[in-house]
């Protein structure tokens, strides 16, 4: 029977339990045949190799510590050698380090001893719920579309993802596809079953932040007249995504490193906490670690959710994707007499020669727009309207426009005249604008500014 069959059968189940100590495994192994599974036990890393080569498993749980080696090594092999099987691993109280590094060797999920019983039906359940590669005769839902090689291999780290309870963090330029990649980990996961919340940090004002993450109860103020959930309630069992993270003042990042730290969160006018169980996905176009070096967001938190970073590519990355991309948004929209027009040969050797700034996206709006201003079958270059490509510090002087290439121009113009007059002495320059030095050095790296090699 395969793997996935009889996943499907819980009774089928069988799970590998790796541990050298005989109480332990005695404990895992009652438990789990208490949930109706299978249990196989091995003593360390040489014993687990001959099981997993004899038979299939449908889950392994491991030890960190083994007389013959360490689990990560068994996580590693695992990964190597035994295709989807997923692999959680069992730390030392208070091993952090452990964990995530259990995590990104492509670990499922962790549990810290003395282990919980209730932590090990809730992480046995899930892991057994992860759903099978999706097929090409069954087209999933949502699709990363495109054969170049940075797309492939954006998918085949999603999948990685998704075979884990890891957080994640999404970078990448605006309009990359990044919410997409989000709904993608969470669909091909073990949460795929429940609820997948997208929170955008950057519309939600500040005076409002920890009622919509956390919930109220009715009377905390002028207003609430009924209890509320919040983000995190309502993803419960699910995947909260927190879109533009670094949006987030830093009086709610501390909020929110405490919920996921504890697990619980406490509605506005509550007296006790809610126990929260999610799966934490952030993006931003910013660079995060940078505006960590500025103190404009907090290192702890940035810890927490960065466990792994995945990256979209840019479309100016994924050239040859072009055609594609842009065939299936076509096939979606309506055109004024029912099917959309198809691209020309000239629209499509000028969209091939477009920078695309805004990516994905813009590429979606120009298509919308040519779509209502063709007046034919088919699309030509001038209905693309495309925007001639200009770097923001060649445009004229005098044009305030798009706002943020001229707030640009500004804030290079008046550093590069600060760091002119200090020579190039950061510190002295930081002083002169009236800023701090880790402020410098993040503006600096943000608006590619380099010091002068001696």
């Amino acid at each position: 029977m395969k793997r996935a069959e009889r996943r499907n059968d819980p009774v089928a189940a069988t799970i590998l339990v790796v541990d050298d100590e005989a109480d332990i495994r005695e404990l895992l192994e009652l438990t789990l045949v208490r949930m109706g599974l299978a249990v196989e036990s091995a003593a360390g890393v040489a014993e687990a190799h001959a099981l997993l080569s004899a038979k299939q498993f449908d889950l392994c749980l491991t030890d960190m510590r083994l007389p013959d080696g360490e689990g990560l090594d068994l996580v590693r092999y695992i990964g190597e050698h035994c295709g989807d099987l997923p692999v959680a691993v069992i730390t030392a109280y208070g091993s952090a380090e452990n964990a995530v590094a259990a995590l990104k060797a492509g670990a499922f999920d962790y549990l810290s001893k003395p282990v919980s019983l209730e932590d090990l039906r809730t992480l046995v359940k899930s892991a057994l719920k992860l759903p099978q590669r999706v097929s090409a005769a069954k087209p999933a839902r949502h699709q990363l579309l495109g054969d170049s090689p940075p797309m492939r291999q954006a998918r085949e780290m999603i999948y990685k993802l998704a075979r884990s309870q890891a957080p994640v963090y999404i970078s990448g330029e605006s309009g990359s596809g990044k919410e997409l990649a989000a709904r993608l980990i969470h669909e091909q996961g073990a949460r795929h079953e429940q609820q997948f919340v997208p929170v955008n940090c950057g519309a939600i004002p500040e005076n409002l932040m920890e009622s919509e993450f956390f919930g109220y109860k009715k009377g905390a103020f002028t207003g609430a007249e009924a209890d509320r959930d919040g983000f995190f309630q309502v993803a419960h069992g699910g995947t909260l995504f927190l879109d533009e993270v670094a949006d987030l003042p830093l009086p709610m990042q501390v909020k929110l490193l405490r919920a996921i730290q504890e697990k619980r969160v406490r509605k506005v006018g509550a007296t006790a906490e809610d126990p929260v169980d999610v799966r934490m996905i952030c993006a931003t176009h910013q660079n995060l670690a940078a505006l960590v070096e500025a103190g404009a967001f907090r290192q702890d938190l940035y810890f927490r959710l960065n466990v792994i970073e995945q990256k979209m590519p840019s479309l100016k990355e994924c050239r040859e994707d072009i055609p594609v991309l842009a065939e299936s948004m076509l096939a979606r929209m309506d055109g004024p007499g029912g099917a959309a027009p198809r691209l020309s040969k000239a629209a499509r050797s000028a969209l091939d020669g477009y920078d695309f700034p805004g990516n994905v996206r813009e590429l979606e709006n120009i298509l919308e727009r040519a779509v209502a201003l063709c007046g034919g079958r088919e699309i030509q270059p001038d209905d693309l309207r495309l925007t001639p490509p200009h770097k923001a510090d060649e445009a004229p002087p005098g044009e305030k426009w798009p706002l943020p290439d001229y707030l640009d121009r500004v804030e290079r113009e008046a550093i590069l005249e600060a760091l002119g007059k200090t020579r190039f002495n950061r510190t002295a320059a930081a002083r002169l604008l009236g800023i701090t030095f880790r402020a410098l050095r993040y503006r600096m790296a943000r608006l590619g500014i380099n010091e002068p090699r001696p």
